[in-house]
């Protein structure tokens, strides 16, 4: 595969999930948000039920019917990235399955996190037994590797190496979020035409000069304009441009990552759209207090976000 036969490329926002007041997702504002994104804030597509969207605090069942709401409420498949990893690989085939059905452009899967110490081989079996069982040709598996989330399960690059060899069809890309940009260089290097996106918008510039596709960000839910523009001028060729309007997008992202991550960007887009459901937030996460609330949105620049 070459970079110009890449499935999905851009600006992704790892987007937020609305709850209502009884903490169950909000269809209706999670249609809205999503709409939002794609045609007013400059994202090229969307990773869903991911880490920003509470993934692990939803049941299998409420993912399947969120994305099938969404997709009914008229936001194209083919532009969500769904997150369906899960310790129980029966569950990551399940929740893949009705990805794939939902004609989503492809699936973002965790490596399987409880056990820690696990072994290379281990994990390779896991997202194995994951693709046979699928079986399915439409598959487009990115590798999400977060160890700081997984406890320090994550993606080798021998075992990328493996799981490429092995699925080249299948196994397509990856999210790398652990933070490392010599690590997210050397896997942009190491694999022409594998789908690397960076975690955060930080490295959107890099990642592309070094063969990447793009960023999968939890704060581009309120930077993606800005960092759509960072994309547009790296493709025009704009390179003084290009890495002075990156250099204000991590000024931005900086700023954000001084605040818990969820419950700071809820409270952003509360503020911003006025709209309640953003006050709502799962247990064991909990919301910010007002004093810091009061501290996040007077160090943001107004006019900027969203």
């Amino acid at each position: 595969m070459t970079k110009s036969e890449a499935n999905l490329h851009g600006v992704f926002a790892a987007s937020l999930t609305p709850m209502d007041e009884s903490l169950n997702v909000d269809d209706d504002a999670f249609a809205t948000h999503c709409r939002r994104l794609l045609l007013d804030a400059g994202c090229h597509s969307l990773a869903i039920f991911g880490t920003t969207g509470e993934a692990n605090s939803l049941s299998e069942k409420e993912k399947v019917s969120a994305l099938e709401s969404l997709v009914e409420k008229g936001i194209p498949a083919e532009k969500l990235l769904a997150g369906t990893g899960a310790c129980s690989v029966t569950e990551t085939v399940r929740l893949t399955r009705a990805a794939i059905e939902a004609g989503t452009a492809g699936v973002l899967v965790l490596p399987p996190f409880y056990y820690k110490d696990v072994s290379d081989e281990g994990i390779f079996r896991y997202f194995s037994e994951a693709v046979e069982r699928v079986a399915d040709e439409r598959m487009k598996l990115y590798l999400y590797h977060f160890p700081q989330m997984t406890g320090g399960v994550g993606f080798e690059i021998p075992l990328i190496e493996r799981l490429i060899e092995a699925y080249p069809d299948t196994i397509v890309g990856m999210k790398d979020s652990e933070g490392n940009w010599a690590r997210i260089e050397e896997i942009c290097q190491t694999f022409p035409g594998f789908e690397t996106f960076a975690g955060t918008e930080r490295f959107l510039l890099d990642t592309l000069e070094a063969g990447g596709v793009g960023c999968i960000s939890a704060t581009t839910n309120l930077t993606s304009r800005l960092a759509r523009e960072v994309y547009e001028l790296h493709k025009d060729g704009e390179k003084d441009e290009a890495r002075a309007s990156q250099k204000h997008l991590t000024e931005l992202r900086n700023t954000m990552e001084g605040f818990p991550a969820i419950p700071a960007l809820k409270a952003t887009m509360r503020h911003l759209t006025k709209e309640e459901s953003w006050r709502n937030i799962r247990p064991p996460l909990v919301e910010m207090d007002e004093a810091r609330t009061k501290k996040l949105l007077e160090s943001l620049p107004e006019g900027e976000l969203l």
